[in-house]
């Protein structure tokens, strides 16, 4: 039987560059499936932005839609762009966590604060996987990379909090062994409205598991597993070295490109009175 993702995928472009047990096949899975049950037979309404990294090679050139590979960080300013001249099209972000809360996470904060109506799927492998192994903002404390040989003496950074203190409408954070609450997830992101952000930690054999003594897929995820707490049973107890997952925020309010428009509809008004 032909696999239904490959409806949405070019097929000139496979098999993909991914490492052997990368993570972001599930990923493009889980997109997908949430894609196929909102009864979408296509992507012809989307536009991606991606920016550089390992996950930004998921929707670019891999996805039969509008793709734009962007400047390292730089996928968000991008997608606002598209948004206000296209608000009709539904526009992703995919990126990493050294492209979305390292170089570009200014502009992931002004986006949630600003509730603008692109969705964000960041791929957390937890470290710079494309240019090395280097140590990532989101690299847990003690962990060994390239750059941190005698492990990490920085805290990893909670981006999922960060983006639901800063304003998004919705957040959510699952490990790729949780493909089912992920998959959800992302559905949920795509009929949101505002700002929405879905974080995936994945798995990285390559760079992250061969230096932490997990170097074969399956013993990361179930080390993902068995660190992984739902957020909401994480109140009033000792959560360091464990994973937060589950959701953030899932909020009703006004997105950017709506308030925008609004206050364009004011001057204008104000304009004619004036005249």
């Amino acid at each position: 039987m032909r696999h239904f993702a490959l409806k949405y995928l070019r097929e000139e472009v496979l098999p993909t560059p991914f490492c052997p047990g990368c993570g972001c096949g599930i990923v493009a899975n889980c997109f997908f499936k949430a894609v196929e049950e909102l009864g979408y037979e296509d992507l012809g309404n989307f536009v991606f932005c991606s920016g550089i990294g390992c996950s930004s090679w998921i929707p670019s050139p891999h996805f039969k839609a509008d793709t734009i590979h962007t400047l390292h960080g730089r996928s968000i300013p991008v997608a606002t762009g598209i948004k206000m001249v296209r608000p009709d099209k539904e526009v992703v972000v995919f990126g990493g966590d050294g492209d979305l809360a390292g170089i570009g996470l200014s502009h992931l904060i002004h986006a949630a604060r600003r509730n603008l109506e692109i969705k964000v799927i960041m791929v957390n492998n937890m470290i710079y996987g494309m240019t090395g192994g280097q140590t990532a903002p989101t690299t847990p404390q003690g962990s060994y990379t390239s750059t941190t040989p005698y492990g990490n003496p920085e805290p990893g950074m909670d981006v999922a909090r960060l983006v639901a203190d800063a304003g998004a409408s919705y957040v959510a954070r699952w490990t790729v062994a949780h493909a089912v609450m992920l998959k959800n997830a992302i559905r949920r992101a795509l009929e949101r409205k505002g700002f929405a952000y879905v974080e995936a930690l994945s798995h990285c054999p390559t760079q992250f598991g061969r230096r932490n003594k997990m170097a074969k897929p399956a013993e990361m995820m179930k080390w993902m597993l068995r660190r992984s707490l739902d957020v909401s049973k994480a109140s009033g107890i000792d959560v360091e070295g464990r994973i937060l997952v589950g959701v953030y925020a899932d909020r009703e309010k006004p997105g950017f490109v709506e308030t925008y428009k609004l206050m364009i509809e004011r001057a204008g008004r104000k304009a004619g009175l004036e005249a």
